[in-house]
């Protein structure tokens, strides 16, 4: 079972066994929602499918309060597993052109049902082809009979608005934010309405976890680097987030690398929590 990375050699192994995984393609653009269904359509690994994080990953007409990216049910995220043919007993593989940035959203939430066996490609599709392995173009494979996609305990943990702003200050608490630096001091905000960073919070950029070629950093340099960060604070305490809950989950899946366990993630972000009245906001 591989649980974290996958490189595109073993990939390319496994898609050749007798029995395959099942493989989705996560790309995406923030500021061009159509373009990673784009990208997709002109070139992914072989039976691929595309997982969109608008139409897919998250939640539709939310309150502002829940963030941009506001996670669907469970159950209903549930439905649309099953929708895709997909089994509990499956090996899956996820991966992006994004530095992990797209694919670690649908890595995470699979966990959030249960579903322990999925795997990140480590460096996404700019390692698979390095290796020359094939791709193909198109709307994707053709449709698999559908199947009810059980709900299991969650593997991951979560924490909402309302908790975090009971935290904020407690010792027991540690804030990761993996936005840029310069949105992260508040300097600039591209998407949501007000700038700056939760009280307290540490910043790491989620490409700081990455190699010039797109992959993970050893697990050494992993653990190294986020032990300076946090500095002699309880790992345990851990809470990642970032602008609506995606780019936080690299820091949060380079952390398990690392040997630092599983930490927790706060789905709402800074677009949660910069629109909900009375909480707190700093800039530096």
């Amino acid at each position: 079972m591989h649980t974290t990375l996958i490189t595109a050699e073993t990939l390319q192994a496994l898609l050749n066994s007798s029995l395959p995984p099942r493989v989705f393609d996560c790309s995406f653009d923030l500021t061009d929602p159509a373009k990673g269904r784009a990208q997709y359509e002109e070139q992914h690994i072989p039976g691929a499918r595309h997982a969109d994080l608008n139409l897919h990953l998250s939640a539709h007409g939310a309150d502002a309060s829940e963030g941009r990216h506001p996670l669907p049910s469970r159950g209903q995220f549930a439905g649309w597993l099953g929708g895709t043919g997909l089994t509990p007993d499956q090996q899956v593989v996820v991966y992006d052109r994004q530095g992990a940035n797209y694919c670690g959203r649908l890595w995470w939430m699979l966990k959030w049902v249960g579903h322990e066996a999925v795997a990140v490609l480590d460096g996404g599709l700019p390692a698979w082809l390095a290796t020359g392995a094939p791709t193909e173009s198109g709307t994707g494979p053709a449709a698999i009979p559908a199947t009810d996609y059980p709900l299991r305990d969650a593997l991951v943990k979560t924490i909402d608005t309302a908790t975090l702003v009971k935290r904020i200050g407690q010792p027991t608490l540690t804030l990761v934010d993996a936005r840029a630096s310069a949105r992260f001091r508040g300097e600039m905000e591209p998407l949501d309405p007000v700038a700056g960073h939760i009280p307290g919070a540490l910043n790491r950029p989620f490409s700081d976890n990455l190699l010039p070629d797109g992959r993970f950093k050893p697990a050494e340099v992993l653990q190294a680097e986020f032990k300076t960060l946090l500095a002699g604070r309880d790992v345990q305490g851990v809470v990642h987030q970032c602008g609506s809950g995606v780019s936080a989950i690299p820091n949060l899946l380079a952390m398990e690398l690392a040997g630092l366990g599983r930490t927790t993630l706060y789905p709402g972000s800074w677009s949660a929590w910069c629109n909900t009245p009375g909480t707190p906001r700093a800039k530096s």
